[in-house]
């Protein structure tokens, strides 16, 4: 099974009440490219991640740019992202590195809902590389100011919950992804 194995480590800086989150994992048994496919594979997500609640490409001014709406639990209001991305894989010395580069950006084809509130500063930086077995390392910053106010329990939940039940969902992406293709 493909799951999150040998160390799970996630970081929180707080700047002004906005946290910034590094995380350092590892999956086993899911390569680094397939493992970066189901990542950018924006219909797949969608039927994966039970937080989706919209998601879909389209292109703006020659960029293709990514409308993310996610679930927030009752009785907060939803978020909802427009950012460009990009996927990179590199040979750095015969190291293969998956890069996947996300910014919010502001287009007027994505106008803002009146029932979601839009997170207007997102960054992501992802990378995945081989663990040297058949698994993958992966490295994530992630930032974003998502608006309003969201209650520490959410903070302490995404920290401690969040982010390694995403990671396990990924990781079982991956075995479906496989047998799907």
């Amino acid at each position: 099974m493909c799951q999150p194995r040998g160390y799970l480590h996630i970081y929180l800086r707080s700047e002004t009440g906005l946290y910034k989150y590094k995380v350092f994992g590892v999956l086993k048994d899911c390569p680094p490219a397939l493992l970066a496919d189901v990542y950018m594979d924006l219909d797949y997500r969608k039927q994966w991640d039970q937080y989706v609640k919209e998601l879909y490409e389209k292109e703006c001014d020659g960029k293709i740019v990514v409308y993310w709406e996610v679930k927030y639990p009752f009785p907060m209001s939803n978020r909802d992202y427009v950012y460009i991305r990009q996927r990179r894989d590199l040979d750095m010395e015969g190291r293969k590195i998956h890069v996947v580069l996300a910014q919010s950006t502001s287009v007027p084809q994505f106008a803002e809902r009146p029932d979601v509130i839009r997170v207007k500063g997102y960054k992501q930086s992802l990378a995945i590389e081989s663990d040297g077995k058949k698994g993958s390392k992966v490295f994530m910053y992630y930032f974003d100011n998502p608006g309003g106010q969201i209650p520490s329990w959410l903070i302490n939940w995404a920290a401690k919950n969040g982010v390694p039940s995403f990671l396990n969902d990924m990781a079982k992406a991956c075995k479906t992804y496989l047998k799907k293709n």
